[in-house]
């Protein structure tokens, strides 16, 4: 390389995008046109970056295959920071092996990172777990390491494993400090943030309040019988049954654990449940059926004891009854935790991290602008939604996953 592409070069590495574009702005050959095309991404101009990595790999010729196989990587990080989660995964792995086989180690960590961010982003924890076992961070850069320490304490977070998130972010900052880019350090200290900020609501029949993802933790170690509204679930200290795809069940148990210690009268519960303004007598009898079936479901946590007025839930082996709830409920609460991390989305990456339909999603999201809640911009498939950070809630870190020892 010549003097400007090493100086170009070792300026985005520390972090200094105007300083590469000074020294390769005016150049069209293949190792300048994939700088700018860094450079543009870390100013945010996602789309001229793509355009310009996807031309200096066409530039860098067949037997270039550690330049194509960076262009690739560089490729997949913009797609990711533009939460465009349908680039081909396939591509980045082959480009990672490349780099390994050439002894580009630190490129081909970037790619296993870049890799474990997507299955975190989507909620595929297990497959982030397995990924991130396969790199040794040791031998890792101050940058890469800062890297590798954040991805860590995003699966502790999600595994509401605070002591774990915390002691990562530790060494994450660490190592940011080290590497001297502001950029990575400001995204430790924003990470840092989420646990000091609420990550759910307590609810029970006395009182409604934030929880910190340190009393969530507790909470769920304790000895009450959590009703959980963020991943569908009810449990104890023992056991966990699911009822996500049981939403009338878990509707009416929610509502018993609501009112608990109290019942709940027969009315209520068709109006919540089955969201009828008149019960008659099949509303009643649908109840009785749908009650059996909750009592089924709950074996070994809890019963659903009939009362003079309605019906109230006992704990088998908990002292208390409380909810879980997310930190704002409403009907497209999902849709709007994923848009509240500031970053534009598509409507297929929504759809693939929410494990739901693209028609779905867009639906959610047309009812979402129409309240003025969420915003889009471009046309097309190069549309992209977006909502400003919802202030004061850690949204992100609740998102359906699974539970410790599921």
């Amino acid at each position: 390389m010549d003097s400007l592409i090493t100086a170009a070069a070792r300026a985005l590495a520390a972090g200094d995008p105007l300083g590469a574009l000074k020294r390769v702005a005016l150049r069209d050959d293949a190792p300048a046109l994939a700088l700018r095309g860094i450079a543009m991404a870390q100013l945010g101009d996602f789309v001229r970056a793509k355009a310009l990595i996807k031309s200096a790999a066409r530039a860098f010729g067949p037997r270039e295959a550690v330049a194509r196989a960076r262009c690739v990587v560089a490729e997949a990080e913009i797609a990711l920071a533009s939460r465009d989660l349908t680039w081909p995964a396939k591509a980045l792995d082959a480009a990672r092996v490349t780099l390994e086989e050439h002894g580009d180690r630190a490129n081909a960590a970037h790619a296993r990172y870049l890799e474990v961010r997507r299955f975190l982003l989507i909620g595929h924890l297990d497959d982030a777990e397995r990924a991130l076992a396969q790199s040794d961070p040791s031998a890792l850069s101050a940058a890469l390491r800062a890297a590798h320490e954040l991805t860590v304490a995003g699966i502790a977070m999600r595994r509401i494993r605070p002591k774990d998130a915390r002691a990562a972010l530790g060494r994450a900052e660490d190592a940011a400090r080290r590497a001297g880019i502001p950029a990575l350090y400001a995204e430790v200290q924003s990470a840092a943030a989420m646990l000091n900020t609420p990550a759910a609501r307590l609810l029970s029949r006395d009182e409604e309040r934030p929880l910190l993802l340190d009393d969530v933790h507790s909470l769920l170690s304790s000895k009450a019988l959590v009703v959980d509204a963020c991943r569908y679930v009810v449990r104890d200290s023992r056991s966990v049954t699911s009822l996500a795809t049981r939403p009338i069940l878990f509707t009416l148990v929610r509502t018993l654990a609501e009112a608990w210690p109290g019942d709940v009268p027969r009315g209520a519960l068709i109006t919540r449940a089955f969201r009828a303004k008149v019960a008659d007598e099949s509303h009643r009898v649908r109840l009785r059926v749908e009650l059996g079936r909750l009592r089924t479901m709950l074996k070994g946590l809890a019963d659903v004891s009939a009362t003079k007025d309605g019906f109230t839930l006992r704990p088998r082996r908990a002292r208390e009854v409380v909810v879980l709830a997310r930190p704002v409920e409403e009907e497209h609460a999902a849709v709007l935790a994923f848009l509240a991390d500031g970053e534009s989305w598509s409507s297929s990456a929504l759809a693939l991290a929410l494990g739901a339909s693209q028609r779905t999603v867009q639906r959610a999201l047309d009812s979402l602008a129409d309240s003025g809640k969420v915003q889009s911009v471009g046309r097309g498939r190069a549309r992209r939604w977006m909502t400003p950070p919802l202030p004061g809630f850690a949204t992100t870190l609740l998102l359906p996953a699974p539970l410790p020892n599921d």
